[in-house]
Parts: structure tokens; C-alpha cells; sequence
């Protein structure tokens, strides 16, 4: 396919990160109230993605795309944003995914690949609180503990992941 634009791959860390329950909670509480549980999501998500260097991608809906080039940086962020929303009031809690890999960047600001599709996928798999991730993707660096889940198949995918369920260090 021809395209007007240079494609080229870089090394990115993904994390999708999702308000659990939050279509149930809109039909009950009702939009206001739905917006301002969104308006505080995003508040939460932009403080402490900008504060780690962590680029928002994109906005989802009740929902967001995490790129970081730093793999710790990017798991720490959203290891934080679900720790801040457990212990807080916080109406609804988040699930999430994280994957790192090589993928293509497109015009600039778009990334396409498989690690992308892996964070999406283990977002939409995970429970409420619940953050997974590879298990190649922990490091030593990275301040938290990890239960594994052993070999699971991912939607989509054709062989099975090492999981882990990642929460932040006691």
C-alpha cells in the first residue's frame, strides 16, 4: 500500500486503561453524574501520566490509551492511577492492560502493532482493580509485586501469554 507518509518502528511501552462498570453506572446514576466521574478520571490519568512523562494517546470514552517510552515509567503511572482510585472515594474502579514491543508509528502520532492490540485485549480481559500485564514485561526496576497467572489465552491471539497481575509494593 502507498501512503504519503514514512512509516517506522520504535520500541513503546502501551497501557489501556478502562473505567469498570462504567455503562451500568451511566444507565443508574445518569449522565451528569457519569461526566463528572469522567472529568475526574481524566484529571487523575493527565496529573500523574504528565508528572511520570507519560503521553496520553488518546481518549477513549470511559476509557484510555497510555504510550510511554519507558516501560517502568508507564507501568508506575498506571499502577498509581489504580491505586489513588482504590484508596479514594472514587466512584468506579479501573482495570488495565500493558504491553511492550516494537510496533509502527504512524504519521507521528499513531501506533499500530501487535503489543498494542495485547494491552487492548488485556484490558477488556481484566477485573475490576486488576492490572495485567506479560510477564516479560517486569523488570527489576519496577517498584511492585506481581501474582502470576501462568499460561492464558489472549482473544484474538494465537498462542498463549505468561501473565501476571501487576499491584504496586507494599
Amino acid at each position: 500500500v502507498e501512503t504519503d507518509f514514512v512509516l517506522r518502528r520504535v520500541d513503546r511501552t502501551f497501557a489501556f486503561i478502562d473505567l469498570s462498570g462504567f455503562t451500568a453506572f451511566n444507565e443508574r446514576a445518569g449522565d451528569e453524574q457519569a461526566v463528572d466521574v469522567l472529568v475526574e478520571f481524566r484529571n487523575t490519568v493527565r496529573n500523574i501520566a504528565s508528572k511520570r512523562g507519560v503521553r496520553i494517546a488518546k481518549w477513549l470514552g470511559d476509557g484510555v490509551m497510555l504510550v510511554g517510552v519507558e516501560p517502568e515509567e508507564t507501568v508506575d503511572s498506571v499502577l498509581e492511577i489504580n491505586s489513588l482510585i482504590i484508596d479514594s472515594d472514587f466512584e468506579l474502579p479501573v482495570r488495565a492492560g500493558i504491553a511492550r514491543g516494537w510496533v509502527l508509528l504512524i504519521e507521528g502520532d499513531d501506533h499500530v502493532g501487535r503489543e498494542v492490540i495485547l494491552a487492548s485485549r488485556l484490558c477488556d480481559s481484566a477485573g475490576p482493580g486488576q492490572v495485567l500485564a506479560p510477564k516479560e514485561l517486569v523488570s527489576p526496576l519496577m517498584n511492585l509485586t506481581q501474582i502470576e497467572l501462568g499460561e492464558v489465552m489472549v482473544d484474538g491471539f494465537a498462542k498463549p501469554f505468561q501473565l501476571v497481575q501487576l499491584k504496586q509494593a507494599e
